[in-house]
C-alpha cells in the first residue's frame, strides 16, 4: 500500500474514533525519502485529523524517514526508537510529540 491511501485510512479510521486523539492539537511532518518522496503532513486539531501534501503547516515535530519505513511504523512493525538510534529516523522538534505519535499510532492499528 502506498503512503497516500495509508494516510487516507488512517484519517478515517481516526476521525471516526477520535478517543485516541482527544488532547492532540499539533501538525507532524514527515519528510520521505523512496518511491513516495515527498513531504507529508498530518494535523490533529479538536479531535479530527487532517493530512496535506507539501508544507502547509507549521509543523512541532518533524520525522524524515523512508517510504518503507514510513509503513512500518504505521503498521507497528517499526520501533521507532531503535530506528532513531539505528539512522533510520531523523528527528526535528519536539521529541516528546515523537513519543506520542507512537502512542497514537498504537490506538490505531
Amino acid at each position: 500500500m502506498a503512503v497516500k491511501e495509508t494516510l487516507e485510512t488512517l484519517k478515517e479510521k481516526m476521525n471516526s474514533n477520535p478517543e485516541g486523539i482527544q488532547g492532540l492539537n499539533t501538525t507532524y511532518q514527515f519528510d520521505l525519502t523512496g518511491t513516495d518522496e515527498g513531504i507529508y503532513q498530518i494535523k490533529f486539531e479538536d479531535g479530527q485529523v487532517e493530512y496535506v501534501l507539501g508544507e502547509t503547516y507549521e509543523p512541532k515535530c518533524t520525522l524524515a524517514l523512508s517510504d518503507a519505513n514510513f509503513l512500518k511504523l504505521v503498521a507497528g512493525k517499526l520501533n521507532p526508537t531503535m530506528a532513531f538510534m539505528g539512522g533510520k529516523l531523523k528527528i526535528k522538534g519536539e521529541m516528546g510529540l515523537a513519543l506520542k505519535l507512537q502512542n497514537v499510532l498504537k490506538n490505531y492499528q
